[in-house]
């Protein structure tokens, strides 16, 4: 498929007739506040059953409530991926993350996966005039080359080579080491009375690990893995030594990336932005500031529910009292399905009480299921989208690189975001035709194609379990699978009686790899 940057003139001509020529300052910066900010909020691990206004049970979401019902609620949107690393490639890039090797879910000392030369959705705004940042997770690699970093100085390769004027960030997640935050390319807050070392390969001499000093671990343990290095009396994935004071302290992650969203919001208040806005509370180690507990009756994942929808009413908080909210675009999503017991003992699956974190979808993160990609999705731009909608236009977070460029009027470098599509009517409500089909990747590496009416996951030998631990699905079948998706449990397996459907959906597989786009 070819990039399609139809003008906004023919898909929304309110929006097109709003926006004149920007004028421009000294810094060069577009100074014209008719452009619409756009703040992405990507959760980690948060089910399409998590949120209240997706039918969640035992946990209330005021905030993400309010953004629903002030903008679009989608019912049928994926990741196109069931596991982060490659949900973000492919989110950032426009392209799919089965493309590419080293896109797997990378360990905290990874090399940057996106390289410098390639185009990024943050390239894309900051050419459009915007100013650009990431904050919260990002799992996507630093530095130039792979267990190589030097954490005590500057980074030869971060985020400003990919298009972000700012950035203040986790290098990986909150369960893998470094477990310091990275700001503008250098650690945060950084100690030189402890410098830092990190292996995924051995333990430094004389560093205490969950594995061997359990007693230790007095804020959370683990039930399988993650019983490596101990920060903050939680193991760990990966040997890390030193750190001090630039080390953080889980329960405080959310209040410091959401003050330094709003620290930027403020900053940049005059002046179009784009904001990379990834949370972690959802993802392991869950462990929420205290202020949270028990709020959701089902301990600390539901509390991490809790205090993910506090970050996003503090966003929208912001947003109301700058003035901004009536012309910034927000999408809120998540990069995979969720998981309940993803390696500590925090009683997440005995405490969910008839809660279904993947809502009617079979499967959950890693699999091929439904459950592994299926997502919510809620887009909310008052100035442009009707209030209260919902939408089950089939949506792949694929296309939001093409579609926000059509949005802003972009430029694209010839090659950059092949996988992505300009479905903008889709995101704003304007256009309820489907995709023609989503492509989605399981966390083995099988590749499921789905349109509206049907999904086909190709067959693979594996196991039809994890074997390392959480207790999900694969979706691993040694012969074809065909489900009719009008029955979302996909129970039935219909290849045989429809293999012409079979057919069609394996074509549309065959010519995705061969990079045939139509």
């Amino acid at each position: 498929m070819k990039n399609q940057y139809v003008t906004l003139a023919l898909l929304c001509p309110a929006i097109f007739s709003s926006l004149p020529i920007s004028a421009k300052d000294t810094k060069g910066k577009a100074t014209d506040r008719e452009k619409p900010n756009v703040i992405i909020i990507y959760a980690d691990d948060l089910g399409y059953g998590d949120l209240q206004c997706y039918g969640a049970k035992n946990v209330e979401t005021p905030n993400v409530n309010r953004l629903a019902a002030e903008g679009i609620r989608f019912t049928n949107a994926h990741a196109a991926a069931a596991t982060s690393t490659p949900s973000r490639y492919s989110l950032l890039t426009g392209e799919y993350a089965w493309r590419r090797p080293g896109t797997d879910v990378a360990a905290g000392n990874a090399s940057m996966i996106i390289h410098p030369e390639q185009y990024t959705m943050a390239d894309m705004f900051k050419h459009a005039g915007y100013t650009t940042c990431a904050i919260g997770k990002w799992h996507l690699g630093l530095g130039d080359k792979t267990a190589m970093q030097d954490w005590n100085a500057p980074l030869p390769a971060a985020l400003g080579d990919l298009g972000f004027d700012y950035h203040y960030i986790m290098a990986a997640t909150a369960d893998r080491v470094p477990c310091v935050f990275i700001e503008n390319g250098k650690v945060a807050n950084y100690d030189p009375t402890a410098p830092i070392e990190v292996s995924y390969i051995r333990n430094f001499s004389d560093e205490p690990t969950g594995k061997s000093h359990p007693e230790l671990l007095y804020n959370l343990k683990p039930s399988h893995g993650h019983d490596m290095s101990i920060v903050n009396g939680i193991s760990r994935i990966g040997y890390m030594k030193g750190g001090g004071k630039a080390l953080w302290k889980d329960e405080n992650i959310a209040d410091s990336i959401t003050t330094h969203a709003i620290d930027f919001i403020r900053s940049h208040k005059d002046e179009p932005f784009f904001m990379y806005f990834a949370t972690n509370d959802i993802h392991v180690p869950r462990f929420p500031h205290k202020r949270f507990r028990g709020k959701s009756g089902m301990g600390l994942r539901g509390d991490a529910i809790v205090q993910f929808d506090w970050a996003v009413g503090q966003i929208m908080n912001i947003l109301d009292k700058l003035g901004l909210a009536e012309n910034t675009l927000i999408i809120l999503s998540s990069d995979n399905g969720p998981v309940v017991d993803d390696g500590y003992d925090d009683k997440a699956e005995e405490l969910l009480n008839g809660h279904s974190p993947a809502g009617p979808w079979r499967g959950n993160k890693y699999s091929a299921f439904e459950g592994g990609t299926a997502v919510p999705v809620i887009v909310r731009w008052p100035k442009q989208i009707r209030k209260n909608a919902e939408s089950d236009v089939l949506m792949s977070q694929i296309d939001w690189m093409a579609s926000l460029g059509a949005m802003i009027d972009a430029r694209m470098p010839k090659g950059s975001a092949p996988d992505s599509e300009n479905r903008l009517g889709n995101l704003l409500g304007t256009d309820i035709t489907d995709r023609p089909w989503v492509i989605e990747l399981a966390a083995n590496h099988v590749l499921s194609v789905r349109n509206k009416d049907w999904k086909y996951i190709e067959p693979n030998d594996g196991p039809a379990m994890i074997t390392w631990g959480p207790k999900i699905e694969t979706g691993n079948l040694s012969v074809p699978q065909l489900y009719e998706m009008k029955k979302v449990t996909e129970r039935e397996n219909v290849a045989f009686q429809y293999p012409d459907k079979v057919f069609t959906l394996q074509n549309v597989l065959r010519r995705a790899r061969l990079n045939q786009k139509k």
